[in-house]
């Protein structure tokens, strides 16, 4: 496995910086993210009613999301496809439904002990969508013990660019959830920069 070299936090950008690069890229082209939220709340909504299929659909389209957005932040995506991209880890499904179920399954055991180790953990695995991505040869397991690498020193760092879009997310909710088809497009570029600045930085 190659190499992850470790980097002081204060060298990446600020969590100001990440939201307002966000917003900048999204800027004036807001359709195709709200279209390809709201799809993918449609599809995890109808899932979510069975439970079997809760985990099964919902649980590997997560991980597509991200990825999308990831694409969407590099200009690999058209917009117009950005509606369809999470659909794309269909094609490779027992790769991404194995992940997902495993990183879910190690936060919900951490959980057990207590809330802030589950949480604690699921920042460590946050990174894994975007590196089974960029690495298609990389194993399941291989992909979590990276991304666990990757966020040591900079899982509070990344919990606190969540925290900060909770006024966001509350008028979200206040709107009957209708104003989420903004702000979710807009954390998870925020996020998908994130990994772009962590993983250059660590290269």
């Amino acid at each position: 496995m190659e190499t992850i070299h470790p980097i002081n936090p204060t060298t990446m950008p600020t969590n100001s910086q990440l939201r307002h690069a966000a917003l900048e890229h999204l800027r004036g082209q807001w359709l195709y993210p709200v279209l390809c939220t709201l799809l993918y709340a449609a599809v995890a909504s109808m899932a979510s009613s069975i439970p079997v299929a809760g985990l099964l659909v919902s649980a590997p389209l997560g991980f597509g999301l991200s990825v999308a957005y990831l694409q969407y932040v590099r200009g690999e995506a058209e917009e117009d496809n950005l509606v369809t991209r999470p659909f794309a880890v269909f094609n490779h499904y027992g790769r991404w439904l194995g992940a997902s179920l495993l990183v879910a399954l190690f936060v919900f055991l951490w959980s057990l002990l207590l809330v802030i180790p589950g949480i604690v953990k699921a920042y460590s695995y946050a990174m894994t969508p975007y590196i089974l991505h960029d690495n298609p040869e990389m194993g399941v397991s291989d992909s979590l013990r990276r991304s666990q690498q990757m966020m040591k020193g900079f899982k509070t760092k990344l919990f606190l660019l969540d925290l900060s879009f909770i006024g966001w997310l509350l008028l979200g909710f206040i709107t009957f959830g209708i104003g989420l088809l903004w702000v979710c497009p807009y954390m998870a570029t925020a996020r998908a920069k994130f990994y772009e600045e962590l993983k250059a930085r660590q290269a």
